[in-house]
Formats: structure tokens, C-alpha cells, sequence
């Protein structure tokens, strides 16, 4: 779409991004380094005036060692939800506090491990605190409780109603699990919610932690208990069509601040630390899925064959996900061409745009889909026996660096089999 919001880095032109290709293959997943970092920086500005603030990277939106290195470089830490996840935050070395345990249904050896590494551990349910004290032990000094506001709350399209969700404690069971804690020798408590997903409003969120803000001091004069943080959880959204207004942590910050001096510090909590545990909203719009145009098809539509497929990239086939398309090069090219840009899975889901208005494609052509940096490789799978991309960085110095290899047919048979065979 010319015009559009929704751009290219400027050191990623046409010419570079065919060097690139030239170098390492299609298709990858680039990642700008430089964004990342001022997104971080951008947050942390924003929340400058409350001394505890930290952001909790959400791992799951784009687990590489590389991008968790840029996050621990500028004072983030990490939110892990499973024993691998916890193991990278660990390799880069985040180390205890640093670290934020959000699980749910939770084996006893992620509990375990989570112990050992001295994280912060999240607890979903009431029921999982026993289950902690009898399989892993005495349950850590320092425990968080995870809140499921129910019908107190309405939940955005893409993580639905609080009441639906299988996360969180009622309000009941937070206060009953909070004395069970302290009983049981927890000296240190923080308060966790998470219901929304991709928002885009920031009123949301302000008053999410203005949800939390009742909370911390109703907990303060029923059981005594101060809180020492409160995490507001992530779903800060991402502006993926060219026409959405992104989100300015400014604003949500402001919103937040003044809910804090409104109900906080009257009640003298005014050493309560906000986290976060923000992904999406911090790789999301700093990467990218670098395709080729390889085959085009003409029957009831017109349809352009790229060399990835949802393997690599699954949100547009599975959620019907919008992300912005460039045909670098092009950009200034009137979009008066109607295409369905698909992969060769054999589903038909597997599309990266439907009925989509763009430039002339030529077989050959670079086709770069926007908005790429969260929840990509990470949700990536194997079927029809694809093997999944490559991951490259945009480093802050101009070079481009490798940070995860493509995979082969020896990674996808490793796990198998085969009596006679070398597998």
C-alpha cells in the first residue's frame, strides 16, 4: 500500500535485503537490533519515575539467546513458562529476581528447576502450593499469586473473557492463598494478572493496574500484607495494519502514574514496584519474514508461491492474523494487483495474505512480510515434513549475523527410529 505507516527499516533496502539473501538463503526471519533496543529503552523511560520497574521479557514471543542477550544488555529480565525457557534466560545470565516463573498446570521438575535458578515463581492455582511444598519442598521466601478478575473484567477478542480462562486464582482464593503463604514462611509477595493479548488500547491496561492497585490494598488491610510488586502482565498490542495508531508507552505510563499516586501512596504503599512482562510489543514490529516469489498461479484467483510457509510463520493461516506486505522495490508501484500469497503446505489455510492489493510480483521477487519479530519461529512446527527457516540479526554496527541455522532433514529425522539405518 503506498503510503503506508508500516515500513522497512531504511538500511534494509531492496539491494541490501538481495545481499543478504544472496548470503544466507531465503526464507528468514530478521531481526532489527537496533529497534529492539529503543523499544526496551522506550519503555524504561516511560516508567522511570517508579524505582522498582522492570520489564520481564515474555520468552515466549521470540526465544533466541541472541535477543534475550539485547534484553538482559538494557536491564530486562526474562518471563519463562517452561523448563527450555528457563534454561535460555539462565545461558544468558539472568539469574534469580531477574527471572519471572509464569506457568500453569505445572510439572513438578519445572517447579524444581525454577527453584533452583531462584526465580520468582508465579503461582496459578491455590492447589499448586501444596503440590509445591509435598514434591519440590519449603516454598521460596519470595512468591507471586496469579489474579483471574472473572466477570470484574472483560477480556479482548484474542485471549477471551477472564471467566473462560483456565489462568489465575479468584479473589477468594488469592486472599486464602496468601495467608497459606505466609504461614508457610513467604516473606515477599507480588500479585500477577494477564488478560489481554495484542490491545492496542491503552486505557486497557491503565485499568488493569488500577484492577491491581484495589487489590494491593485490600490486601494490605486484610492480611497485612505488603505487596512488593505488581505485575500488570504483557498484551501491550502491536499496530499490524497501517492504520492502526501504535501504542505510546508514554500514555500508558501516565494513565498508570496517576492511578498510583490515587490510590498507592494515600494508603502508604508507595514502595510498590510496577513489572511487566511485555514480548510482542518489543520484537514484534522489529522483525520481519523475508520471502521469494518462486511460482505464480492462475485459476479463480491469482495466487504468488513463496518459499515459506506457516511453518515458518503460522499467526496469518491459524488466527487469520493480519500482517502488512512489501514487495521491496516496489513500494512506490501502484498496488493495483489482487493476490493470494501462499505457501505449499497442503492445507489451504496456509497463506500469508488473502486478496491482498499489491505491486506486480515477478517470480523471483522478494516479498517481506511485516510485523514478524513475535511469535514466529517460536510457534513454528514440522508438518507435511517442512523444516523451519533461518533466524538472522540486524546488528547495531550494520552487519548481519546468523543467530539460529535453518533446519535440515537430519534435524527432523533425529528424534525417530530407523533399525538399519543411520537414523
Amino acid at each position: 500500500m503506498t503510503g503506508s505507516s508500516i515500513s522497512l527499516p531504511s538500511s534494509l533496502t531492496k539491494s541490501r535485503l538481495e545481499e543478504i539473501a544472496q548470503t544466507f538463503g531465503t526464507p528468514f526471519l530478521i531481526y532489527d537490533e537496533n529497534g529492539i533496543r529503543e523499544t526496551l529503552k522506550r519503555i524504561n523511560r516511560a516508567f522511570s519515575w517508579n524505582p522498582g520497574f522492570k520489564e520481564y521479557f515474555a520468552v515466549k514471543a521470540c526465544p533466541n539467546p541472541s535477543i534475550l542477550e539485547i534484553c538482559r544488555d538494557e536491564k530486562a529480565g526474562a518471563d519463562c513458562s517452561s523448563a527450555p525457557e528457563l534454561t535460555l534466560a539462565s545461558l544468558v545470565g539472568m539469574q534469580a529476581e531477574e527471572i519471572m516463573f509464569t506457568s500453569n498446570n505445572t510439572p513438578i521438575e519445572e517447579f524444581r528447576q525454577a527453584r533452583d535458578l531462584g526465580a520468582i515463581i508465579n503461582f496459578d492455582d491455590i492447589t499448586h502450593i501444596p503440590f509445591f511444598i509435598s514434591h519440590v519442598g519449603p516454598l521460596p521466601e519470595f512468591c507471586c499469586v496469579r489474579y483471574n478478575p472473572g466477570e470484574e473484567r472483560t477480556g479482548n477478542s484474542i485471549i477471551g473473557n477472564p471467566e473462560e480462562a483456565k489462568y489465575g486464582m479468584t479473589k477468594a482464593q488469592i486472599f486464602q492463598a496468601l495467608r497459606i503463604m505466609k504461614q508457610e514462611g513467604v516473606r515477599r509477595f507480588g500479585l500477577h494478572t494477564m488478560i489481554a493479548s495484542n490491545e492496542l488500547n491503552p486505557q486497557y491496561h491503565i485499568n488493569t493496574a488500577i484492577m491491581l492497585f484495589n487489590l494491593a490494598v485490600q490486601i494490605q488491610d486484610q492480611l497485612g500484607i505488603r505487596l512488593e510488586f505488581v505485575n500488570t502482565g504483557g498484551g501491550w498490542g502491536v499496530n499490524y495494519k497501517p492504520e492502526q495508531k501504535p501504542l505510546n508507552p508514554r500514555e500508558v505510563s501516565s494513565g498508570i502514574r496517576e492511578a498510583y499516586e490515587g490510590i498507592i501512596v494515600p494508603n502508604r504503599l508507595n514502595t510498590l514496584s510496577i513489572v511487566m512482562e511485555n514480548g510482542r510489543f518489543i520484537t514484534g514490529p522489529n522483525g520481519w519474514l523475508v520471502m521469494r516469489a518462486r511460482h505464480e498461479k492462475h485459476t479463480y484467483r491469482e495466487y504468488i508461491g513463496v518459499d515459506a510457509t506457516m511453518a515458518d510463520f503460522m499467526r496469518p493461516g491459524v488466527y487469520g492474523a493480519y500482517h502488512h506486505l512489501i514487495v521491496p522495490g516496489k513500494e512506490e508501484e501502484s498496488p493495483d494487483h489482487v493476490y493470494d500469497i501462499i505457501g505449499s503446505l497442503c492445507e489451504n489455510c496456509d497463506k500469508f495474505g488473502v486478496q491482498r492489493h499489491l505491486p506486480k510480483i515477478e517470480i523471483g521477487d522478494l516479498v517481506v512480510l511485516c510485523g514478524a519479530g513475535a511469535h514466529g519461529k517460536a510457534m513454528g512446527f514440522n508438518y507435511n515434513g517442512k523444516l523451519r527457516g533461518q533466524e538472522l540479526l540486524l546488528k547495531s554496527d550494520g552487519k548481519v549475523e546468523m543467530i539460529r541455522r535453518p533446519e535440515t532433514q537430519d534435524d527432523y529425522f533425529a528424534t525417530l527410529r530407523f533399525p538399519g539405518s543411520k537414523y
